[in-house]
């Protein structure tokens, strides 16, 4: 080969490994079924809920301003609300525009949102469906979405915070775990507990956090509170994951006594209703927990013993980009004995598969899907992970984890850069940035994107949908 045949082929090699790696779609095991670009704002949380015989998504926004084509008018990102009832030609049905923020996902949006039918709520319009989300950072809001189209503001839960996030809230029984910084704590996110069985009447319950969080508390402050899962009055546990990208701290929490103890915050009555509580080191962040119950293991189905076992999924959240971090990833812990959770696995997708840590953007783990559908509940996890896209997670045997399928969006004109460095040595990439994700009881995946891209709808195939128990479906699932 002659001197400038190889000057060539070696500067369309440097051409190949520099260009971006989301210019095209990648796929295994999972299909895009249908695409909505949700006005080009900045994606957090992501929830469908079935509204008679329509389902529709709600998807909780990072700060920004977009133009609404709806209204015309250029709109503080918030709340979008799209009828995916057809998954294939999902329509953006409206734009709740939440608090004017300087947009990067602080300062404004309306990230986090949960929706309830008030059919379930113990004490609501059983005609009625409802939607609680986050304001900004200083507010919790509860809305009426009977018609999705037309949402109307019923009230303020709770206002005056200094930040706000991933909130959780038990249909059936109205019971909602709030995350912000209510006054005089020393963390900017905690759990406010409000009765909300009748959204148009909040009753406030109590407030909690870690030993140290708490108004005159002394000492260092442990980290913030990000999220929480209840398994309602049932399974009497919830799971609070604090400290999203170091130092994460898993507690589980009985939640009857939670309810019902001792209310003023000191550390005695803060670690009243504790089961136990698992501290990582500072490289593990636990961004969500979630609960995964009565594993039937096949491996172990001749033993006498330990045949059916519980973990939890920790996940912890890459927060800096092109991998200038410790490397965050979905770790099991086996909770069987409760007062003794212990790490039996970690699962993360191998930087090599996609040249991540130079792809540009954040690369590592974000969140798992919090839904419950039998569709996927103890067989797979659904992981968000930034330039990896999502990625499907057999999780079947908890101590060996193993993907078995995921899906990288191509880039759009609306997918913004992600940068790294300052001044003259800063240096920008336009990436995917999957940020959260969701499935539905059709089983669908919606995964959301942090750059600007919008919401992918996805379904399985393959080898992967064979893990799945599509038996358990709701009608109008894929396939």
């Amino acid at each position: 080969m002659c001197t400038e045949n190889v000057r060539v082929l070696a500067l369309a090699l440097l051409l190949a490994a520099s260009a971006p790696a989301q210019q095209t779609d990648r796929r295994l095991n999972m299909e895009l079924e249908g695409y909505n670009d949700l006005q080009a704002r900045s994606a957090y949380q992501p929830v469908i809920q079935k509204q008679g015989d329509r389902w529709i998504a709600y998807v909780g926004h990072h700060a920004g301003v977009q133009p609404n084509p709806l209204t015309g008018q250029m709109e503080p990102n918030g709340t979008s609300v799209v009828d995916v009832t057809d998954p294939k030609r999902p329509r953006y049905i409206a734009h709740i525009p939440g608090e004017t923020g300087t947009g990067g996902g602080g300062g404004g949006g309306a990230q986090m949102v949960r929706v309830c039918s008030g059919s379930e709520l113990p004490h609501a319009d059983k005609s009625k469906f409802y939607m609680l989300r986050s304001y900004g950072e200083s507010a919790h809001e509860m809305w009426d979405v009977t018609d999705p189209a037309k949402p109307s503001r019923l009230n303020v839960v709770v206002s005056g915070l200094r930040d706000t996030h991933k909130s959780w809230w038990e249909c059936d029984t109205g019971i909602a775990y709030l995350v912000g910084g209510a006054v005089g704590w020393r963390t900017t996110r905690m759990a406010m507990i409000y009765d909300l069985s009748d959204p148009a009447k909040p009753v406030f319950i109590r407030n909690f956090g870690l030993p140290g969080q708490q108004p005159g508390a002394k000492g260092p402050t442990p980290e913030s509170l990000h999220g929480p899962v209840s398994t309602g009055p049932q399974g009497n546990r919830v799971y609070f994951a604090y400290g999203n990208s170091r130092d994460g701290v898993l507690e589980i929490v009985d939640r009857e006594k939670l309810l019902n103890g001792p209310k003023e915050p000191t550390d005695e009555n803060l670690r009243y209703p504790v089961v136990s509580m698992l501290a990582f080191p500072e490289d593990v962040g636990a961004h969500n927990a979630f609960p995964l119950l009565h594993m039937q293991l096949s491996e172990f189905a001749k033993q006498t013993k330990g045949r059916a076992k519980d973990f939890v999924a920790v996940i912890g959240e890459t927060v800096a980009n092109e991998c200038q971090e410790f490397r965050q990833t979905m770790r099991m812990v086996d909770v069987s004995e409760e007062s003794k959770p212990t790490p039996v696995s970690t699962w993360t997708v191998p930087e090599a598969g996609g040249n991540f840590c130079t792809a540009g953007g954040r690369f590592g783990a974000h969140s798992s899907n919090e839904s419950f559908t039998p569709i996927f509940y103890n067989r797979i996890l659904f992981i968000s992970h930034f330039n990896a896209g999502v990625r499907a997670v057999d999780i079947r045997d908890p101590f060996h984890p193993s993907e078995i399928g995921y899906y990288i969006p191509a880039i759009t004109d609306k997918t913004s850069q992600r940068c790294v460095g300052q001044g003259a040595d800063q240096k920008c990439k336009v990436a995917i940035q999957t940020n959260n994700v969701e499935v539905d009881a059709r089983g669908y995946i919606y995964a959301v994107d942090r750059a600007n891209t919008g919401m992918h709808i996805l379904a399985l195939t393959g080898a992967a949908r064979q893990v799945a128990d599509f038996s358990s479906a709701v009608s109008s699932s894929p396939r």
